[in-house]
């Protein structure tokens, strides 16, 4: 499909998290320029998250941005596909450091105009702003050489992530919940215990090293108490493949037939129809709380030392988000006790029907692990 040549170009390499709260700015620009955007993103996780967004006609996305330019295939070769879209608006979203290392020389090889660019690095982050919010100011910047864009009626754009499930995700969601037992009438919680940092390549990461690290037992008295107060239903701990060991050791320690560690991890789009289905989530603050929120699951996110007034995850269709801990007051999730956790996910209003499938979701053709971020 040929796509207008004011078609917008956005680029950010951040994880799972960071690509979740690019939505609102993507909706705003697709509104702006009355065509969808082209999504420059690090991690096939952008491709399952927008294959059938309707404010994303194309994903470009790489593996890795380590390394030189001329050296990462993968990077060279979208560096190189920008070329083709030389008559676009570009909207980078990186901070100034990998701007100047990682997307200058991208823009450089593509031979990008000056003029056509934004950067979010010239509106600095106000005081107590949320990254959304930044965003969506970021939106409102227009490339000089596209000056004659209208601004955007406030009133018209979101200020809060939607990416909900495609059709064959939930399909997939119900197979494999009949795989593993769960019935259509049973309630699913989901408990998201791990964070980008929590792995490191010789085993788990030691918890006075990770801030966002709730000790094993901690999620497993959780995981009673849920299972307790709600004995029809099952729990279920995600996570990636390089996390199962971890899970499983939450599971041996709780020791519930009820609570699910799957072996093999959970793959993104999976991941995303499980949520929909979902009761509720109880998460540390990562990519996949921001993904809950998205979709329209209940959620208790657990933060440490981050400020939730710039991290909170945030919920389009209204789906309570209970934040406990982080800054100022409460800068390691330790320091968040079982029972103000279980609490916060008994005070949390039961979800509304999910919303019923988007006529013509394009299919992703595969989809991508996760890892939480």
């Amino acid at each position: 499909m040929a796509l207008p040549a004011a078609s917008p170009v956005v680029i950010r390499f951040g994880r799972l998290g960071d690509t979740v709260l690019l939505a609102p700015l993507l909706r705003k620009l697709h509104l702006r320029y009355g065509a969808p955007c082209r999504l420059v993103s690090l991690g096939e996780c952008s491709r399952t998250l927008y294959g059938s967004s309707e404010d994303v006609a194309a994903v470009h996305w790489f593996a890795s941005q380590h390394g030189w330019l001329w050296t990462n295939p993968r990077r060279l070769a979208v560096a190189l596909a920008l070329r083709g879209m030389r008559g676009a608006p570009f909207y980078i979203c990186e901070p100034d450091v990998r701007t100047r290392t990682k997307v200058r020389p991208m823009l450089a090889l593509a031979g990008i105009p000056a003029e056509q660019c934004v950067f979010i690095e010239d509106i600095p982050l106000r005081e107590g702003e949320h990254w959304i919010d930044w965003l969506l100011r970021f939106g409102d910047l227009t490339p000089e050489a596209f000056a004659g864009t209208p601004a955007l009626d406030p009133s018209r754009h979101l200020h809060a992530p939607s990416l909900r499930a495609t059709p064959d995700e939930r399909a997939d969601a119900s197979v494999w919940l009949s795989a593993h037992g769960v019935e259509p009438t049973q309630p699913l919680v989901l408990l998201q215990p791990a964070n980008k940092r929590t792995m490191r390549w010789n085993g788990v990461r030691d918890a006075a090293d990770d801030d966002k690290s709730w000790p094993v037992e901690h999620w497993a008295q959780l995981a009673r108490a849920i299972l307790q107060w709600q004995p029809d239903a099952h729990v279920l701990l995600c996570g990636c493949a390089a996390e199962a060991g971890y899970l499983a050791a939450i599971r041996a320690e709780a020791g519930l037939p009820r609570l699910i560690a799957p072996a093999g991890g959970l793959p993104l789009g999976l991941l995303r129809g499980l949520m929909e289905r979902a009761h509720s989530m109880v998460s540390v603050d990562t990519g996949p709380a921001h993904l809950a929120a998205a979709v329209g699951c209940p959620l208790v996110v657990l933060f440490g030392h981050r400020w939730p007034s710039m991290w909170a995850p945030r919920s389009a269709g209204g789906s309570a988000v209970t934040v406990l801990g982080g800054l100022p007051h409460t800068p390691r999730v330790d320091g968040i006790g079982v029972e103000e956790a279980a609490q916060a996910w008994w005070r949390l209003p039961v979800r509304a029907e999910p919303a019923l499938p988007v006529a013509a979701a394009r299919r992703v053709p595969a989809q991508a692990a996760y890892s939480a971020g």
